[in-house]
Order: C-alpha cells, then structure tokens, then sequence
C-alpha cells in the first residue's frame, strides 16, 4: 500500500516564494479543483491519502515534498531553504512518525525535498537556491546508515532537481536536457522530454502509472510510445507558483 500525503492549497497561493517565474495572480478555485483532481488520481493510482490541515497562512504549504524525502526504512523531514517555508515543517514530521523512522536536517544545512531524487539505493542531491552543500552533506550521512549511496547534483533554468529530472517505472531517469547534464545519471536509463516542452520532465511515478501533465503532448506521446502508462492529470494554476506533480504529495510505501 501507498499513503500519499498531502495538504489542501491555501487561499493564500499567489503570495507564495517566486524563484524562476515571474509572479502572476493564480485562482484559488481552479487551482483548488485542479488539486481535488490530482488526489483522484493519486487514488485511482492506488493510494491512500492522508490530508493535512490546511495551513492559509503559509502560501507554499500545498507543496508537501519539500518538507520531507521519504524512503522505505526511514524518512528525513527538511529544513526548507526559504525560511517562510519551515512552519510546514511539523505537522509532516508528526504525520511521519506514525508510519516510520524520522531524520531531521539541521542548521546550518537546509535541503527541499524536490531537489532530492531517489532511484533504488541511488540518490541524487540538487544544489540549489534551496538546497546547500551543508544540508546534502547531512543527507549523505543519514542515508549511508542505511545503505544508500547520496551525491551532489548540479542544474541550471528550475527551482528544484526534480524539474529538471525525475525517475520513471523501472528506474529510467526523465531529464531536460537544457537544464541538467545527463552525465550525472551515468549507469542509469535516461530519456529526455522534448527540447520544446522543457518543465514536462517532472512525472510523478506511482507503482506501474505515471501521472503526468497533459500539456506536454510531445513528451507524453514519447513516454507512451516506450510503453508507459501515463495518466495526464493538470496542475497549470499550481504551476503558475512553480509547483509540479511530485511536488503535491509525499508517498509513503507501507
């Protein structure tokens, strides 16, 4: 069984940290409705969810991956790089410590948890904005007690590692090659999305499904095309506060 955690959009959504997009006004019912369809999705998919309270005065709230990595013996709850981000950080970490063990990132270390990209006992670490070399240090440390292997990643043109790359069923690597070398997933599968479609490789992968978002036709004709099940679901208004796919949900495999 998979639990997918997630927390409903704030009303206060437009207010939220801009990195790479200009800030335009998003619509709170939209990107309300728009939400309410990814966790039907995520349902069909064959999860569970478990809905955190809302938290309106946290306008990046619905964005739950950052708070947390979560891998199949352990969690690491994060220390968010945009400080307006870290009062999110509790109610994941409560919600975690039902179901599994729990790290935490500490000061002076702050990690996202988009820049972390998990691919079997493989993990690739973003440096970024959001993400320091303290905190990937941190992150190396926690997974190696449990036989990970953690190292850096560097990308260029996105907020997070997971926009530039993601991991697909089976272990293939989805990158944009504008933003991210592929020499850095050497020894794993990689396909690139479109050179016109650039934020189409964040796919949320769920078991055998891959949720991903309908405007990127090129990209998902190509992944059907390799014999995956791709399931478009749309988070346009979402994506408007650089959110994506992965970023709405933490899954957690009971």
């Amino acid at each position: 069984m998979i639990l997918a955690i997630t927390r409903p959009v704030p009303r206060s959504i437009s207010e939220g940290e801009r990195t790479h997009l200009e800030r335009v006004a998003i619509h709170y019912e939209t990107a309300a409705a728009q939400h309410s369809a990814y966790i039907d999705a995520l349902r069909v998919a064959g999860c569970e969810i478990l809905e955190l309270e809302a938290l309106d005065d946290l306008p990046d709230s619905v964005f739950v991956e950052d708070a947390a990595v979560v891998f199949d013996e352990f969690a690491v709850v994060t220390r968010p790089g945009a400080a307006s981000r870290r009062g999110e950080i509790a109610s994941v970490e409560s919600a975690l410590r039902r179901y599994t063990q729990v790290y935490a990132i500490e000061n002076p270390g702050t990690i996202d948890g988009g820049d972390v990209l998990v691919n079997g006992k493989d993990v690739r670490v973003g440096l970024s904005s959001r993400t320091n070399p303290q905190g990937a240090a941190q992150l190396r440390e926690i997974v190696a007690r449990h036989g990970y292997r953690a190292s850096e990643a560097t990308f260029e043109g996105c907020l997070h590692l997971k926009s530039a790359a993601t991991a697909l069923p089976g272990g293939t690597i989805l990158i944009n090659p504008r933003w991210i070398d592929q020499s850095q997933f050497a020894g794993w599968p990689v396909l690139e999305a479109d050179r016109d479609e650039p934020f189409a490789a964040n796919a949320l992968t769920i078991g055998n499904a891959v949720l991903f978002p309908p405007a990127y036709q090129k990209t998902m004709e190509m992944l059907r095309g390799e014999g995956y099940d791709v399931r478009p679901v749309d988070l346009s208004e979402l994506a408007k506060a650089e959110g994506a796919l992965t970023c709405c949900s933490i899954l957690v495999r009971m």
